[in-house]
């Protein structure tokens, strides 16, 4: 890709719950092996140390079967912005590509404003894929949200 054409993925939500809930959703371990990844995909594992120089690796089951796992590395963690690398890993579990993802979270009232961005991808159709992933999970979300918000 020529300089300055890197795509680049903004996602945008709003959830109807308080910005302090959605942190805590976002950066605890126990809640996001709950609704992590897109509708169809089960957790099999999910470890989270969330804090600046903290990292993260997440395992998925798709609904075909395979198993699909990203890890990263935290590099802000505050209750209005969140900024991680993102990396698929190989079948002998080697990093891919990584890629960086920042979450800021926006107080609406009792409301809150998720936006994501990802940058780094490799093609256009590299972005396009995760856009499709971030809007189910975002939507897996807001459904958990609903169903949990009194154990958060």
């Amino acid at each position: 890709m020529a300089a300055g054409s890197e795509p680049e993925l903004v996602v945008t939500r709003e959830f109807d719950a308080p910005r302090a809930l959605i942190f805590r959703a976002l950066t605890t371990q126990e809640h996001a092996a709950q609704w992590w990844g897109p509708q169809g995909f089960t957790t099999v594992s999910c470890r989270m140390d969330a804090r600046p120089g903290g990292t993260y690796r997440q395992a998925m089951r798709g609904p075909d079967g395979a198993v699909l796992t990203r890890r990263g590395a935290y590099r802000e963690v505050t209750p209005e912005r969140i900024v991680f690398t993102y990396a698929w890993e190989d079948d002998q579990g080697h990093p891919g590509h990584e890629m960086l993802v920042t979450i800021t979270l926006e107080e609406l009232g009792e409301r809150t404003k998720l936006t994501l961005r990802q940058t780094g991808f490799e093609s256009i159709p590299a972005r396009d894929s995760h856009l499709t992933g971030w809007t189910s999970c975002m939507e897996r979300f807001a459904a958990w949200l609903a169903a949990s918000r009194e154990g958060i």
